[in-house]
Formats: structure tokens, sequence, C-alpha cells
């Protein structure tokens, strides 16, 4: 990894701790209801809000209530935007007419298993395409539906991170909250002020806001060109912030010269993605009422951020070594980012639960793609999304203590709650229920074999949707099933997965992902909030420090070796041994 790299990651961390206790004290004042000075303007609003929903604040839910409040919600938004994509063509704000029969040549057609695929996606934040932005979806869809899921279900994950962390605060009591209060409140003292501020931040620095349609251009060859136009920043900036949204406005994502036009922007959408996560472990410390608890999570995230970024970074800048000419990989990269600025923000991309990306990830080395899968079947530990990244990295934390007290001899406890069967029937199912998922769909997508022109795979067989073959292709089938059930949404590229198969298959492991971890999460939270607060002895393991980040950082990766070595073995390993022996698969 060059110099420029390192000062790079140096620099970007560096901002990134300066914002997280900021941000996490002020969430933790809006989580905990306590006045700031958005509360103090917006109070009216609020109350307005829970009138017009006949929400009543001041009844709190038990867990299993608030779960079922949240799974509500979610019907209600996959419904709505799924009638939206699928009537785009009777809306205004389409200057494209998609899904009339004024559509321009080549634009995308919203099928029925599509519409399904990406409503799926964006309720569940985690914002997979299988489709191109500019070419499918009118301005109406994107804003209306695209940009509002994206706050919706990133409040959502947020309020659940909230209710879980007042299950280890309250004790000897059922309720974890209102799911509503805290939706409204995170949408309204977080979400939406944040977003103006981060749209006017983007829009600064060259990325596009208007609602033109797409201009044709005639290039200095003489060839006429489409340049798609579009409200960008504005969507740029939740897709950001909810730090599980990498739904892009362009099918290029990030890479998009109108979604981030220099190193300047690139670094801003890096900080803009992890901002919240980061934020959350903060706030996790101050609500629980020790500060070194929110950093030592903090601390394990980080830690896994930054190995994971010099292995990228140096596997790029070493290059391919099938080339003649050593030097940094270039391949799918562009170069106003260069190697150093793609590794970067592949890691953050595939370390948090935001899909976004800046390069091709097929074109990366197999080493660094070895890294980016490895972060995405962690299970969004490494700092994740808003809100369920602070629940991934409790679950691990929790499972920490568990295999700890065992080691040890004495029942685990963790932030003074008694860990005991319940609780860990809940974390083994959440545990099952990421990596099953994944293992089940990629094995019946090999073994399953199609009808040349039938209806779930119409290029035919799964060999017809891959650009890749052998162990290359096999990581490309690896990806998007974990990029799925991970929530992230990022592409690794080379598989066409807009067929009925892929959008059916990878919208199942979408809710999957999402409610398979909600849901024992609230459960666990249910059953800590009805338990005393143990007192600390000398016996007790304790849980901010060197030592327990050690333990943490471990139990990720023993958990997820043990789980995916196999399927990583015959991907990225494999071919990473034969890049070096130089044999290619045609």
């Amino acid at each position: 990894m060059t110099v420029y790299g390192v000062l790079q990651l140096l620099v970007f961390l560096s901002l990134l701790v300066a914002i997280a206790r900021p941000l996490g004290s002020y969430m933790a004042k809006v989580f905990e209801g306590k006045p700031t000075i958005l509360s103090k303007s917006l109070l009216p609003l609020e109350h307005w809000i829970y009138r017009l929903c006949g929400v009543r604040p001041d009844v709190e839910q038990t867990w299993a209530a608030y779960a079922g409040a949240c799974l509500a919600f979610g019907i209600v938004n996959f419904l709505s935007l799924y009638l939206l994509l699928r009537m785009q063509g009777f809306f205004p704000l389409n200057p494209q007419h998609f899904g009339s029969g004024q559509a321009p040549a080549g634009a995308g057609q919203m099928t029925p298993d599509l519409a399904f695929n990406i409503a799926v996606s964006f309720m569940t934040n985690t914002s997979w395409q299988s489709y191109a932005g500019e070419r499918t979806l009118s301005y109406l869809s994107q804003m209306l539906g695209i940009a509002v899921q994206s706050f919706t279900s990133t409040a959502a994950g947020m309020a659940v991170a909230i209710a879980v962390i007042r299950g280890f605060v309250r004790e000897k009591t059922r309720w974890l909250g209102n799911f509503w209060v805290d939706l409204t409140r995170c949408t309204l003292y977080v979400l939406l002020p944040f977003c103006v501020c981060a749209g006017l931040l983007l829009s600064s620095l060259g990325v596009i806001q208007n609602f033109r349609p797409n201009r044709q251009v005639t290039t200095v060859e003489g060839a006429r060109q489409v340049i798609p136009m579009g409200p960008v920043a504005s969507q740029e900036a939740i897709k950001l912030l909810s730090a599980g949204d990498g739904g892009g406005f362009f099918n290029a994502n990030s890479a998009h010269p109108f979604e981030n036009p220099s190193p300047a922007s690139n670094l801003a959408e890096m900080l803009l993605i992890l901002a919240i996560p980061a934020g959350m472990t903060y706030a996790f410390g101050r609500m629980v009422g020790d500060h070194r608890q929110g950093w030592t999570l903090f601390a394990a995230m980080a830690l896994l951020l930054v190995c994971g970024s010099l292995i990228i970074g140096w596997s790029e800048q070493k290059g391919n070594p099938a080339l003649p000419v050593a030097d940094a990989n270039m391949e799918g990269k562009e170069t106003r980012f260069g190697a150093a600025g793609s590794a970067l923000f592949s890691e953050v991309s595939t370390a948090s639960s935001d899909g976004a990306v800046n390069a091709v990830h097929t074109s990366f080395t197999p080493l660094a793609s070895l890294v980016q899968m490895f972060n995405l079947t962690t299970g969004e530990v490494i700092f994740g999304g808003a809100g369920t990244g602070l629940i991934s990295i409790v679950l691990v934390a929790i499972l920490t203590v568990f295999i700890a007290g065992l080691m040890v001899g004495r029942t685990p406890d963790y932030l003074g709650k008694r860990i005991e069967a319940r609780e860990m029937k809940m974390l083994v199912f959440s545990l099952l229920a990421h990596s099953i998922p994944i293992l089940v769909a990629m094995g019946a997508t090999l073994v399953l074999h199609f009808r040349p022109g039938g209806y779930w795979n119409p290029p035919g067989d799964v060999a017809a949707s891959l650009v890749n073959h052998g162990p290359h292709g096999l990581s490309e089938l690896l990806y998007a099933n974990a990029s799925a059930v991970a929530t992230n949404g990022s592409s690794f590229g080379g598989l066409n997965a807009n067929t009925p198969w892929f959008n059916l298959t990878t919208g199942l492991e979408m809710l999957i992902g999402r409610f398979l971890l909600i849901i024992p999460a609230l459960a666990i939270a249910g059953s800590l909030v009805r338990k005393p607060a143990m007192a600390v002895t000398a016996g007790t393991l304790p849980t901010s420090g060197g030592l327990f980040l050690t333990l943490i950082v471990g139990s990720t990766v023993l958990v997820t070796a043990l789980t995916f070595f196999p399927a990583l073995s015959l991907g990225p390993v494999v071919e990473q041994f034969l890049m070096h022996a130089r044999v290619v698969f045609p």
C-alpha cells in the first residue's frame, strides 16, 4: 500500500473518530427524549404527527408489540412502493415516460418480479439493484419511492437499536419504548436535518440536482450520446447517511461523475456512510452509562475496518502478477480516485451495510475480493447499517461473554444482565438465519438447471447469467447472495440478476437478513429488560478495554471463517492461487 493510501486511511479514521462523539451524544439525547435545539423548535410538529397518525406517545410496548409494529410498518412500505413502481407510467415527474408506451428505446421494463425485488430491497434498507436507475425509474419513483423508503427503513433500524439498548438500561419491566415514537424522532431530528446538510455539501462538491429530462449531445467524434439528469444530490444524501441504502440514482452508482465527481466528494461520501453507525456506538455507551463500552465496540469495528483496508489496498497496489508491468490494478476503477481511493471505498462499502460502490468489484484482485466477501459474511458487524450495525456487534459481544464464561466456568453477564439459555437460543437462531440462506440459495442456483428460454431464468441455465466461469463465476454468485442477506446491496458485477429466479431468491434473502436479525434481537432485549441488574464483582469479565476488544474481533473472525470457509475457498482463495499460476478460465 502506498504512502498516499496510508495517509488517506489515517485522515479518514481521524475524521470518523472526530464525528462519532458529537453525533453520538446528540443521538443519545434524541433517543432519551432530552431537549435539543431541534427538538425545542420542532416539538409541535412531532406532536402533530402523533395526533395525525393516532399514536399515543405515552404508551410503551413489549418486545412482541414493538416487533409487530416494525413488521406492519415494513408491509405497508413494501405495498406502497410496489404499487408506485408498477404504475409509475401514470404519474407525473416522468420526462422519460418510463412505464408507458412512449418510453425511449433501451428503457428497462418494470416486470412484476423486478418490482417485487426493488420494493423488498428498499423496504429492508438493502438497496440491491438489478436494474439501471436512469433507464428504469421516473423521477417520482426515485424521490417518492426510493428516497422515502431510504428514510423509513433507516429510521426503523435505528428504532430497533434503541429498543435493544433499553433492554440493558432498564430492569424489572416489560416495556422497551414505543416504536412509532422512536421512528418519528429518528426521522425528524436525525435523518432529515442531517440529509439537508449532506445534500447541500454534495451539491457544493459537484453532485447534480435538477428535474431536467435527459440530454442528447453530440460527442467530439460526432456520435450521439444521452446524458442522464435528475435530482441526484438529495437522494445521494440519504443513500449514504442510511449506511445501508446503496441504491444509486445511476447504474454506475458512486463511480458516476454526477454522483461522485472528485476525490473530495469521495472522502465526504465515505464519511457519510459510516457517520451514523460510528455515532451509534458512542450513543450506546452514553445510554448504558459507561462511555468505555461504546468506545470498545467502536474500536473492534475500526480494527476490522483497518485490517481489511490495508489488505485490499496492498493487493490492489501490487497489481496483477499475470501482467508484464508491475503496477496498480486500475481495471474497473476511475482514474480520479486511483487504486487507493477505490480500495478504501470498497472496504467502507462492504464493511458497512451500504452498497454504494465507486469501482467494479469483480475487477479487484481475488485477495481483495476475499476481504470484501468476508465483510459481507460477518453479518453487519463491521459498522453495518444505521442501527442494525450496532445490533450485530452487540450480539457478537453477547456471544463473546458467553464463550468467555464457559472458559472460566461462570455464568456470563453483559452490562449487568445475566446471559442465559433463552438469549443464546435467539442469538444462535440469528446467526443461522444469516448463514443458511446464503449457502442454500447459492447451492440451489448451482444445482437447479433451468430450461433455456424458460420463465425462471430466460437466458438459460445459471452459466448463461454469468460473465465469468470457474472460481470467479462462483465468487459472483457468492457475493450476490451474501450482499442480499447482509442487506448490503453492493454488486460484484458479472451477474445478470434481473431474472425471475434471482429477483425472487434475493428478495427472500433480503427479508430473512433484515427481519430475522431484528426479531431475535428484540426478543433478547425483551428477556433482558425483565432481569435485575447484577452488581460488578471480582469475577465479572471486563467488557471494556483491550482484552474484550480482542475477544470480539476473534469471535467475529472465528464464526465467519468456520461458516463460510468452504465457499470462500472454492471462490476467491482458489482464484488467488490460480492467478499466481497464471491459469485463465475461458
